[in-house]
């Protein structure tokens, strides 16, 4: 017999934390749902034929001291050598400052993507800082607010080439073979599924070549600092499309990409104040040129103004550009790395430019002291010039003399180079770990001095920068980068565009698709763990036994919980997921002998990431209807299935659908796709409505990405990181994403990487853990239960005043439920955009808006929120229906009610003249409760097609904000 909630309860203290409503309101809201019980709820709610009984076999609930202390003593397993391998991923030091007011800060990690810019304005100010540091070191005219990593970014540098260049008889893109080797797997392998051919050779190679475009690396993965410009010149004499990946730090002090000609820079931004984290997550710069900006993929911000004039900051262009040009998007990202992002621009402001520059000035100098000494003993370096990596040429036995030295002084280098060992230092090098390498490279009683060189280096007048690539042009001149250096100042910096966000640590975001349930404490403690934290992607294995128990029981349980044989950890993003299962799908094809299946059944109704992925693969979309109830057309299903044929690849589906109910067919879609002998892709968005009570594969799935910033309580991060490990049937796990420099599973050793690093962003997976193991088997069901009992009671008492599009069996919904506003549009006039905006001034997030249907209201509550804060929000939702119905009376016009002018900042309840047909206090304090906790929205409604019309992607200066 199953316990019941209260015994639930009593066992385990998290689970009654992390479910917000308690015992009697459980009762209650069963009453007014007309439900006996949530087994009772879920019989009536979910097909008869999907539901399983079976435990997930993840266990028994753990405390939060039990499972931390478990946690700890696999962590403690790790050996966290000091790390010299570079190759993109240095140590840093995260200023406490920083650390502790926006990585530990609910405040900044528990926020959205700022599609509601008005509630927003805290962090697109700190990615506008993003983009203006980017664009002020790479020397280029506009810059994103971040992608997913340095070699996903060199990937859709590619795209873009192809997309913009006008060498149209290429299909050649030029890799020079100094480039880091896990950017050249993760090119290499989309290129294969763009079409693309790829010459990987030495960077003169390229002089020979006509190309669409070309990637070097600046400075190069060796360490050498070469001029790109006359490579550069010939690529753009070639119209092809120069791309540099470039060291954000070595920029400070380095003539910038742009300044040489490039046409694209990119990176990673970690250095700038983000632990390694044993591969992520860390923010990508991506820069480019003005004229390719309607290529430029992922998110801009944008600065616009506001209903009363005052600048205004928004995302620019691609705001929602995947479900808008779906399979022709520019690419398939959907999650930015934006609290990552934050993170590094805070880390510049703090430091501003002269503080960057003694921090690269006192690499650079240690580097050239340990180059000084190690060539005074004899060694030989493989080039002369350098910033802060040294490759060190060296025979068998020395490289094997030297890595045993390396290996008993807990030190890292890069042993991945014929012939050679490298060496890459950092803000963290001391003057006494230089002398430590010295030692490590030479053995005792080498007799070097680090004083004495220093003085020799200080008296020389030769550079291992060249004097033409030394950097003249100034950086980080805009005042924010100026300004706050001590940290009163940088905290109160942090604090006050805090203020203007409204994150889960503010009311509840109830966003359909989205799920923004509670990110629990103990669940993120563990990011801060220097046992985890400060881990290079690359250490050897034998370094990493306990992060890889904990990487092995995450697998096994995600396995358990979707119903899976194995399961890929590497991509770090949903699309990035759906990207890395259709490549699986694609690559079992061709090992069966029918590389002629590339067609991709998608349902109208289907996220915009689906289209756009599948695009990626290479693979034709043909869209299938829906049904007037939100159902795929079974029977327009089946006749685009029989026409496809022996071309059938897949189809994607996600389940409960993304009307938010769980179709009755599922299962003879998935069989019926089978007969034709395609696979069954299953979007992992809306896992929250099946964990515990069915799975994909227990439905008949075959693969799933399964988004872990939101079933499995990753935080949104403001609009990022994300997770999106794939499960995968037996006959598909030889096919998951391999990498080139670390060997995973033996499966996948012989396939291209989709991510720069093996295990993608590795540090927050233990976020995913803890959250398993504090709710067991019987909580993880407990949490779907609830979801779906707390989504059916707000659609229930939504349903009193507004209509509901889609329900399923017996009226109900999943997890999810849309509002139809269309209706009310035709009777007032007032739109699904002016009640998302007065729910700011209730304090309220809006609920996802005009998708997956335009006019309407997409409502997810999820399992974490209270009774209370949903009954909160209906009353709110009321209100603004009585306000609508003073619309449609005539009480009030439509050019003028609280709704259309929402939302109401400071500055409208304090003008000295109130024009308005409704009272100041009807604008702002709309219900008493409002008056307990006031959110204010910090400017006014944005006008989006200003911005556009204009596009300014730079910091403006302070004085325009006066």
């Amino acid at each position: 017999m199953q316990p019941s909630l209260f015994e639930l309860e009593q066992h385990n203290a998290f689970i009654r934390r992390h479910i917000g409503p308690r015992v009697q309101d459980v009762a209650a809201m069963l009453a007014a749902v007309g439900a006996a019980s949530l087994d009772d709820l879920i019989t009536q709610t979910l097909p008869s034929n999907i539901i399983n009984q079976q435990p997930l076999g993840i266990g028994d609930s753990r405390t939060e001291v039990e499972a931390l202390a478990y946690l700890k003593s696999l962590a403690q397993q790790n050996r966290v050598y000091k790390s010299y391998i570079g190759m993109g991923y240095h140590d840093t030091h995260v200023p406490l400052v920083i650390q502790r007011n926006v990585l530990e800060n609910p405040g900044w990690y528990t926020a959205y993507t700022p599609y509601q810019p008005e509630i927003a304005q805290g962090r697109l100010e700190a990615l506008l800082n993003f983009q203006q540091l980017t664009q002020d070191l790479t020397g280029l005219d506009l810059a994103s607010a971040s992608l997913l990593d340095e070699a996903t970014a060199a990937a859709e540098a590619m795209a873009l080439a192809k997309r913009v260049s006008k060498n149209k008889a290429s299909n050649l893109f030029f890799i020079a073979a100094d480039v880091h080797p896990q950017t050249i797997d993760v090119v290499q392998e989309r290129a294969a599924h763009y079409g693309f051919e790829i010459l990987v050779a030495p960077i003169e190679a390229v002089l020979e070549q006509s190309v669409f475009g070309a990637l070097f690396q600046y400075p190069a993965t060796s360490g050498e600092i070469q001029n790109l410009s006359p490579f550069i010149s010939h690529v753009q004499a070639k119209q092809g499309i120069a791309c540099v990946a470039a060291d954000i730090l070595s920029l400070v002090l380095l003539t910038p990409p742009g300044e040489l000609g490039a046409d694209v820079v990119l990176g990673n931004a970690q250095r700038f104040g983000v632990p390694m984290g044993y591969g992520g997550p860390h923010a990508a710069f991506f820069a480019t040129r003005d004229q390719y900006k309607r290529s430029l993929p992922g998110r801009i911000i944008g600065v616009s103004k506001d209903s009363r004039g005052k600048p205004a900051l928004r995302m620019a262009m691609q705001t929602r550009e995947q479900h808008i040009r779906r399979e022709k998007a520019n690419s398939n990202i959907c999650t930015a790395q934006v609290l990552l992002a934050n993170m590094s621009s805070f880390y510049v402001v703090y430091h501003g430019p002269k503080g960057l520059k003694r921090i690269a000035e006192r690499v650079h100098r240690l580097t050239s002291i340990l180059a000084l000494g190690l060539t005074q003993q004899g060694l030989t370096l493989k080039h002369d010039t350098w910033f802060d990596t040294l490759t060190i040429l060296t025979t068998k036995a020395e490289k094997d003399a030297i890595i045993g030295r390396a290996e008993a002084a807990g030190v890292n280098l890069r042993t991945d180079l014929d012939a050679a060992l490298g060496v890459s230092l950092s803000e963290t090098t001391r003057r006494e770990e230089v002398q430590q390498l010295f030692t490590i490279f030479l053995g005792e009683g080498h007799g070097l001095d680090i004083s004495e060189l220093d003085s020799q280096i200080s008296l020389s007048s030769s550079s291992a920068i060249p004097a033409e690539l030394q950097r003249t042009s100034a950086i980080l001149s805009h005042p924010v980068f100026n300004r706050y250096h001590s940290e009163t100042e940088m905290l109160r910096y942090i604090h006050q565009l805090e203020m203007k966000d409204l994150a889960l640590n503010t009311s509840m975001i109830a966003l359909g698709s989205c799920t923004m349930k509670l990110n629990a404490t103990a669940e993120m403690v563990p990011i801060g763990w220097p046992e985890l934290n400060q881990l290079h992607p690359f250490a050897p294995l034998n370094q990493t036994q306990g992060y890889q128990q904990i990487l092995s029981e995450l697998s096994e349980w995600l396995a358990n919980i979707t119903g899976y044989d194995a399961v890929c950890l590497q991509p770090n993003s949903g699309a990035q997921g759906e990207y890395a299962g259709l490549l699986a799908i694609k690559k079992y094809h061709a090992s069966q002998g029918e590389t002629q299946r590339d067609i991709c059944l998608i349902p109208s109704s289907a996220h915009g990431t689906n289209p756009a992925s599948a695009q990626m693969a290479s693979m034709k979309v043909i869209v299938v209807a829906c049904d007037k109830q939100g159902n795929v057309d079974v029977s327009d299903l089946k006749a685009k299935a029989a026409e496809a044929g022996e071309q059938l690849s897949c189809i994607m589906i996600t389940y409960p659908s993304t009307h938010g109910v769980y179709e009755e067919n599922i299962r003879e879609i998935c069989a019926l796709i089978h007969q034709h002998g395609g696979q069954v892709y299953m979007d992992g968005a809306n896992m929250n409505a099946q964990v515990g009570l069915t799975s994909p594969g227990f439905i008949g799935a075959d693969v799933s990405h399964l988004n872990l910033h939101k079933t499995f309580a990753i935080p949104h991060g403001g609009g990022g990181p994300g997770m999106g490990p794939i499960g995968v049937k037996a006959h598909l796990a030889p096919f998951v994403a391999g990498h080139t420099l670390i060997k995973t599973t033996a499966e996948s050793r012989d396939n291209g990487a989709v991510s720069a690093a093996p295990f993608g962003s590795a540090s927050i997976l233990t976020i995913s853990w803890m959250y398993m193991a504090l709710l067991g088997d019987e909580g993880l069901k407990r949490a779907s239960q609830v979801a779906i009992l707390n989504a059916n009671y707000l659609m229930t008492c939504l349903a009193e005043d507004y209509s509901i599009l889609y329900t399923g069996r017996n009226n109900r919904v999943a997890h999810e439920c849309i509002v139809d506003v269309r209706p009310l549009k035709g009777s007032s006039g007032i739109s699904e955009l002016d009640i998302a905006k007065r729910l700011n001034d209730f304090g309220f997030h809006a609920p996802t808006m005009s998708f997956p249907v335009a006019g309407t209201l997409m409502i997810e509550p999820t399992e974490s929120e209270s009774k209370a804060e949903i009954d909160r929000f209906i009353a709110a939702m009321k209100q603004i229906r009585q306000e609508i119905r003073l619309v449609e009376t005539g009480h009030w016009t439509l050019a003028d009610n609280p709704l259309v002018n929402a939302p109401h900042t400071q500055d409208d309840v304090l003008v000295a003249d109130w024009q308005h047909a409704y009272s100041r206090e009807q604008a702002a304090f709309p219900t008493p409760e409002v008056r307990r906790a006031k959110f204010w929205p910090s400017v006014n409604r944005i006008d989006d097609v200003y911005g556009d019309r204009n596009l300014f992607c730079s910091c403006l200066p302070l004085d325009a904000y006066q």
